[in-house]
């Protein structure tokens, strides 16, 4: 296997890209000029040391606790929880909602190893006791797995007296929130109903 062939095959572990578009970005890289090589090299090496999890809400951030934590115009008394960093932001596009996030960093998923415990839900149940939430947001992804999640932290929640809501019908079931688009995103916020 030469360097060609290595550097296709890492491109292709990538989600959402194929052999064949691994090949492509291969072969722009090889035309590409070498300013720009440097760069890219050192924003690849460079990613995981720049960019952390933010202490509070879980979501990707270069400082922390993250500017949207750190933001004082929004509103405290509402958390979204969502999936993975990257729904924050597929949320933040929408422009709907000024709360603030906690991201679980997954869904339970006892096939896949993913139970309660590994979820950052104890972080959510303490920000929930302790920071004068009024409403919690559950947006997790419309399949079985986030169901299920949605309907335990619901059930743990329930003694807490905060309002628990779930996105509203418009996501579609079995897709994720990455790839829905802002009006659908936005619908959802506006007609989300109690948990």
């Amino acid at each position: 296997m030469n360097a060609l062939d290595e550097i296709t095959e890492s491109f292709s572990r990538l989600p959402g890209i194929g052999k064949k578009s691994a090949a492509r970005i291969a072969n722009h890289l090889l035309r590409a000029d070498s300013v720009f090589m440097a760069r890219f090299a050192n924003q690849i090496a460079t990613l995981q040391e720049k960019i952390k999890a933010c202490s509070v809400c879980g979501s990707w951030t270069e400082e922390d606790p993250c500017p949207i934590c750190s933001a004082v115009n929004r509103d405290r008394t509402l958390i979204c929880v969502v999936e993975q960093p990257q729904d924050v932001v597929t949320i933040e596009s929408s422009r709907e909602f000024n709360g603030l996030f906690h991201v679980l960093g997954g869904v339970i998923s006892p096939l896949e190893g993913m139970t309660p415990d590994k979820l950052r839900i104890q972080s959510l149940l303490e920000r929930v006791k302790n920071e004068g939430v009024k409403e919690v947001i559950l947006a997790t992804n419309p399949t079985v797995e986030g169901d299920t999640t949605a309907l335990f932290i619901q059930r743990l929640l329930r003694e807490t007296g905060v309002a628990v809501t779930r996105l509203a019908s418009g996501l579609p079931v079995g897709g994720d929130l990455e790839y829905a688009d802002r009006l659908t995103l936005a619908r959802s916020f506006r007609g989300r109903t109690s948990f």
